[in-house]
């Protein structure tokens, strides 16, 4: 099923406030999941709206939270989201960074008590839009088992960068620390598509290639992966003094209850450095260099970070509009929440 922006958009926001969500802060998600889908990210768009409805109607994401924020510092300050939509709450820590950025050279803004925020690399876009460059830390809970051990203990745990050029080309850098963000089981399961061996393992530690018997998920390259996933949780969770680590509330264990998701925004202005004509210069030399490069076998082009999902986003509204599953497009028709789905002990069931 395809759509253009304005119908998946407006699906998405529908449903989220007919879940009770206020309408800005529908609003606010329902561009972000579309900022993923169009991009191709679709472990981030759509398939997530039925989960948010789900925790909003029973009260695990506060319908109209009361964010607070309070600076700590000239260059710093603390975000107070009230279990409320994490997409709001991002976006809203991600202005005040710019802003304090802007105006004191560096902005670290750490975000307490929010739900799941979704595609961080939109955060990080938005400083890059505004001449700065950021970077983005979440947490997330339990999937991933860390070299040695047999239960997981660190989650997903995102990264994002993002750098403006001289152009109109933006570095868009966002990835999950697992081999794949749990997002990718959920849609390759919405689409009955099975999974590469390299992504997640059963009960008892094995290789698994499909989705439905994914009992965690593995860290990129080994114990590098572990150490960045530690990395994010004590820049998101330990700093922000939100639950931590194994103690991270699950996705999907019970939808009545606040997840107390901690976020880290770090923003620069290159005027406070190198300078921000000579830094965006060299960006753009960084972006023809790198896709001027000779390329090995089978390869057409070294791409920067962010610039196939551009492609991908052109590719899609070329072809008459967004992609979006048949079952999904059906959900967000209907007039259906689906109580009770999520309120099961397994955290991987979709």
């Amino acid at each position: 099923m395809k759509l253009s922006r304005e119908e998946l958009k407006g699906l998405m926001k529908n449903k989220l406030v007919k879940a009770g969500l206020n309408e800005k802060h529908a609003d606010i998600a329902a561009e972000v999941m579309t900022w993923s889908d169009e991009r191709g990210y679709h472990s981030h768009g759509a398939v997530r709206v039925e989960y948010y409805s789900e925790r909003i109607a029973k009260g695990g994401i506060t319908a109209n939270p009361h964010f607070t924020f309070k600076e700590t510092g000239p260059c710093s300050g603390m975000f107070d989201g009230d279990n409320g939509c994490g997409y709001a709450a991002a976006k809203e820590a991600m202005d005040k960074a710019i802003e304090m950025a802007k105006k004191n050279g560096i902005a670290v803004i750490g975000i307490s008590n929010i739900s799941h925020s979704g595609s961080i690399g939109y955060y990080t876009e938005m400083a890059a839009k505004e001449d700065l460059v950021a970077i983005s830390f979440c947490q997330s809970d339990p999937m991933a088992v860390p070299p040695g051990g047999t239960e997981p203990y660190y989650g997903t745990n995102p990264i994002s960068f993002a750098a403006p050029t001289a152009d109109d080309r933006t570095v868009v850098f966002d990835m999950a620390t697992t081999v794949q963000a749990w997002g990718k089981i959920l849609d390759k399961r919405s689409r009955g598509e099975s999974i590469p061996d390299t992504w997640a393992v059963d009960e008892k530690g094995n290789p698994v290639t499909d989705p439905n018997k994914v009992n965690a998920l593995l860290p990129i390259a080994g114990a590098k992966g572990y150490g960045l996933m530690m990395m994010v949780d004590i820049f998101s969770g330990i700093l922000t003094g939100v639950p931590f680590g194994k103690h991270v509330s699950s996705m999907y264990h019970d939808c009545s209850k606040g997840r107390e998701l901690g976020q880290m925004h770090i923003v620069m202005d290159p005027n406070r450095f190198v300078g921000l004509e000579t830094f965006k210069k060299n960006m753009s030399a960084t972006c023809d260099e790198l896709n001027a490069m000779p390329t090995a076998e089978g390869y057409d082009k070294v791409y920067y970070p962010g610039e196939r999902a551009v492609m991908r986003k052109k590719k899609a509204y070329e072809a008459g509009g967004i992609e979006i599953v048949d079952s999904i497009y059906k959900y967000l028709k209907s007039d259906d929440i689906h109580y009770n789905r999520y309120d099961h002990k397994n955290r991987f069931a979709e």
